[in-house]
């Protein structure tokens, strides 16, 4: 008898969307190993799997470009629109494509973030689909208006077609979903103990001493690192591989660690406003430093919510690119919201997928 199979298609854009699409994944395989995950994108197998202990089937494909980008600042919004324009006009080779693989490999249910092709493929395939996220494309492109608009509108009407929305915090309204079900926070949680941290990697400086650089998977150019010659008396780490070698900055290389392992032994998580960088900060209480980003309708949202229920800083990138970071002296502002933001994203999501195996598949027992 075949094992259940859900099809997870995520949007090929940095690294966020597969960190939280991945962490539900793996939340199904600790549930029931049963169900075959086949992840849908193009985002590098290794961060997958530095999220799902188990196996899975990578299927490298692309439905959505995102935002095409230099780094995680600077936008190409006209790259970005040819290739949405590109996409829309192969949308039906594209669903027949993959219809053909769900049929093929009897999939029974469509998980999307947030890919808005994916509830055309499913309804095509005549399966469920189910999304993710906190917000939806149209919304980041309708902000940007001119040509934008048009493929808004046609990203609001595939998004009409999905069955079911899991609206994660720090959201827009995403009102192009008819059913909506609210969740908590999504992402990873930490694999290795604070002392076999720090024995393995000679740390030993206090957490108000201790800073994690995290851009994303697209980083920053020209991270001012000259600027940590400022505090010598502190530890600063880094995944950029590009760093360069200084007396305090641990650089983190090869897939063994993620950026959540590191949060429980900082006092600032330094960043760029990202859903799933917020998220497992929020999700382990770590203060969040972060500099605003102009022209992306998502930032302020993002950094709404750190000031709700974070203690937090907001930095200019004026201040962090030009200035003598300052900030790292200054009190960290306290969370202006007395209740917490809800964490069970990543467990609510997961439990629902398994019900409806279980509910909908003779493989599984009830």
């Amino acid at each position: 008898m075949s094992r259940p199979a859900l099809y997870i298609a995520i949007t090929s854009h940095g690294f966020g969307h597969a960190v939280r699409a991945s962490s539900v994944a793996a939340a199904i395989q600790r549930l029931c190993p049963e169900i075959l995950l086949i992840l849908v994108t193009t985002t590098p197998r290794w961060l997958l799997e530095s999220y799902i202990p188990g196996d899975f089937i990578h299927r490298p494909r692309a439905f959505d470009v995102g935002v095409i980008q230099a780094d995680s600042l600077s936008m190409d919004k006209t790259a970005t629109l040819e290739k949405l324009q590109a996409i829309r006009a192969a949308q039906n080779s594209i669903i027949a494509g993959e219809v053909n693989f769900i049929r093929t490999n009897r999939v029974g249910l469509v998980l999307a973030d947030i890919p808005p092709l994916a509830a055309k493929i499913a309804k095509t395939a005549g399966i469920p689909s189910w999304m993710m996220s906190n917000f939806g494309w149209d919304f980041i492109y309708r902000d940007w208006g001119g040509e934008f608009v048009e493929i808004a509108d046609w990203i609001s009407e595939c998004y009409g077609e999905c069955d079911r929305l899991f609206r994660l915090p720090l959201h827009e309204p995403m009102a192009a979903f008819p059913t909506i079900t609210d969740v908590g926070l999504t992402g990873g949680t930490p694999r290795y103990s604070l002392d076999q941290l720090r024995k393995k990697l000679g740390l030993n400086t206090p957490p108000s001493q201790t800073v994690l650089l995290t851009f994303g998977g697209l980083s920053l150019q020209q991270i001012p690192y000259h600027t940590l010659s400022q505090f010598p008396d502190w530890q600063f780490i880094t995944f950029d591989s590009l760093a360069p070698e200084l007396p305090n900055l641990l650089k983190v290389v090869g897939h063994d660690y993620r950026p959540v392992d590191f949060m429980p032994l900082c006092g600032r998580v330094v960043s760029k406003p990202g859903y799933s960088t917020f998220a497992e900060a929020l999700r382990l209480n770590i203060p969040i430093v972060s500099l605003t980003r102009e022209d992306f309708a998502e930032a302020p949202l993002l950094l709404e919510g750190i000031q709700n229920y974070a203690y937090h800083q907001i930095v200019t990138p004026t201040e962090f690119f030009q200035g003598r970071w300052e900030f790292l002296h200054r009190s960290l502002q306290p969370p202006k919201q007395s209740h917490s933001v809800a964490k069970d994203g990543t467990e609510a999501i997961a439990q629902a997928v398994v019900r409806y195996f279980q509910t909908h598949s003779s493989c599984l027992p009830q």
